[in-house]
């Protein structure tokens, strides 16, 4: 997500894979986990911590493509050194983008995980969330003005939010947090907004999807 000063409930289905041995029936969740690909491992140990990553375009049919796919959880993610990595590299690209949030997808991981910026604490801190999910909302949407995309460049445009959201999700360090986040406006912040507009990412959605007068 951008800052955009200038320019122009939903949980994820566990899928079931039906195995047959036998008479026996086995049902297992096919694809709600996925440890990194060989290739997002290659991708993520191409650069150090200090090294952006190329930021996926929707005016690139492949990166378009790319971002329209639902992410996969994380698992035991804690002390991989290849996750550790690549929340290292998400973070040095935000700040090179100067974004207020990144997703994985954005840079070519299919994982569910983003940054968003914490507008409602002092000094506006980066938090990491992994395999976030929204479990409560109003009923009611807003319109948030003039919400913008990393991977949507030179467009901006209103999007219909949650006013508010309490949301679980784990930090980096693989400890869940709860909360209740709030904030749609850009003058009295917008926290709530960013989670969302992050979270759509991990499920193939973006902001040009809610778009609204």
């Amino acid at each position: 997500m951008t800052t955009n000063k200038t320019s122009t409930t939903i949980h994820k289905a566990t899928i079931l894979c039906l195995t047959i041995t036998g008479m026996t029936l086995f049902f297992i969740s096919c694809n709600t986990v996925q440890p990194f690909t060989a290739a997002e491992r290659s991708l993520i140990l191409s650069g150090t911590s200090e090294m952006p990553f190329r930021v996926l375009q929707v005016t690139d049919m492949q990166d378009s493509l790319f971002l329209r796919k639902p992410s996969f959880d994380l698992k035991n993610f804690a002390a991989d050194s290849t996750f550790q990595l690549l929340v290292a590299r998400l973070k040095t690209t935000l700040a090179a983008e100067n974004g207020v949030g990144i997703a994985a997808p954005q840079v070519g991981i299919s994982k569910n995980l983003f940054l968003f910026m914490r507008l409602d604490v002092p000094d506006n801190p980066v938090q990491v969330a992994v395999n976030p999910k929204i479990v409560h909302h109003p009923d009611t949407l807003v319109c948030f003005m003039r919400d913008g995309c990393l991977s949507i460049p030179d467009f901006s445009g209103n999007s219909s939010r949650y006013p508010w959201i309490e949301v679980e999700y784990f930090n980096e360090k693989g400890e869940k947090i709860t909360e209740r986040l709030e904030g749609f406006s850009r003058q009295d912040g917008f926290t709530a907004i960013i989670f969302q507009h992050e979270y759509d990412h991990t499920r193939g959605v973006l902001f040009t999807d809610r778009l609204c007068e």
